[in-house]
């Protein structure tokens, strides 16, 4: 295994965090945003405001999009086991 491969892995592994990851990053993004927007607008400065809404919207992408997770995963693991198995 040279070092090409090796970034090629790499590579491959960053993309695929990037692809699982960034639905959910978005959501919260997304939510946290209105939270801060009505908290301006309201002048309510409770900290479980923002907490709450975020962690039940991130439960749901990720129960949601879980299957699409899934199967980014498991094509970078099978890729990486398919280099496993024929030497490099």
């Amino acid at each position: 295994m040279n070092e090409l491969e090796v970034l090629e892995i790499a590579r491959d592994a960053v993309f695929t965090l990037l692809k699982v990851v960034t639905p959910v990053l978005l959501v919260a993004l997304f939510i946290g945003l209105i939270i801060g927007i009505f908290q301006a607008l309201t002048q309510i400065q409770e900290m479980t405001l923002a907490f709450v809404p975020k962690i039940i919207g991130v439960f749901a992408t990720i129960i949601i999009l879980f299957p699409f997770m899934l199967n980014q995963m498991k094509t970078l693991t099978d890729g990486l086991f398919d280099k496993i198995a024929n030497g490099g």
